[in-house]
């Protein structure tokens, strides 16, 4: 087996590992969601467990991170002809990278908005009405929903703050880092497929409102008025599901249907991607 083979298998192999362990922490730690469980003199051990789930979901992360890069560049340097390889080659050069960058960064501010991730209440005093130290942080530990807990809650000042949930933080980034895949994309192919690009749109916007759908209704309220945003916020509660199903399918097919814009009548790639 050849040594771009070799890395291509050992990054499809982190990349899985990795979501199975982020699969396995959340079933884990929905055991410790039980109120009747979490006694005062548990609530220290649960602590330290909560703090251990974001070191091992950090860490997760690290192993998907590297995967995908191992995966990459493989690809890169096998130079196949499949679309994989195409969209390998296509997102590896300089400009591409800097544009992934430049999305995956913004988009997951914007992201942080609409989701409630960042929170800025200009009408509430943190310090007034929750008793907050500013600045502060701190873990809650119990109780919701598996994926929804534990959860860290920072003051960074009385109006500003982050509320950091985890199957928000895994759903962020998995879909800042598809739409800044689609992105570098849809730059190199943009005068070659404007179907692609739109496609991308698509999965984009849609992408914006899987994490907390209900914070995307109140966010609208603003424009359409109150009673009616907290009608849609409700609505678009129940279809949460639908959103997850709809856009991060569209953001993982996009980049394939641009890439077979981007092959040669051999299969090739238009564009050479250089290994570095």
């Amino acid at each position: 087996m050849s040594e771009q083979s070799n890395d291509i298998k050992k990054g499809k192999k982190l990349v899985i590992l990795g979501f199975v362990i982020i699969g396995i922490l959340f079933l884990i730690y929905s055991r410790y969601q039980d109120p009747e469980v979490i006694t005062p003199s548990a609530l220290e051990s649960v602590q330290r467990i909560a703090l251990g789930f974001y070191i091992t979901l950090i860490a997760a992360f690290g192993v998907i991170g590297i995967g995908m890069y191992r995966y990459h560049k493989g690809k890169v340097q096998n130079k196949g002809k499949d679309l994989s390889t195409i969209i390998a080659l296509v997102t590896w050069n300089q400009k591409s990278r800097k544009i992934f960058v430049a999305v995956f960064i913004s988009y997951g501010i914007f992201f942080s908005l609409v989701s409630g991730t960042l929170v800025y209440q200009p009408e509430v005093n943190f310090a007034i009405h929750y008793g907050a130290t500013i600045p502060s942080g701190f873990i809650a530990p119990c109780c919701d929903e598996v994926g929804y807990m534990p959860k860290i809650i920072i003051y960074l000042t009385e109006h500003i703050g982050l509320q950091i949930i985890p199957v928000n933080l895994v759903l962020q980034i998995m879909v800042s880092y598809l739409v800044g895949l689609n992105a570098s994309i849809a730059i190199s192919a943009y005068n070659i497929s404007k179907k692609g690009r739109g496609a991308t749109t698509i999965g984009a916007a849609a992408g914006l409102f899987i994490a907390c759908p209900t914070c995307a209704g109140t966010f609208l309220s603003i424009f359409i008025g109150t009673a009616s945003g907290i009608a849609l916020s409700i609505a678009l509660s129940q279809l949460q599901t639908l959103f997850i199903a709809i856009s991060i399918p569209v953001l993982i097919i996009t980049p394939y249907v641009m890439a077979k814009k981007l092959r040669n009548n051999d299969g090739s790639c238009k564009i050479d991607g250089e290994v570095k």
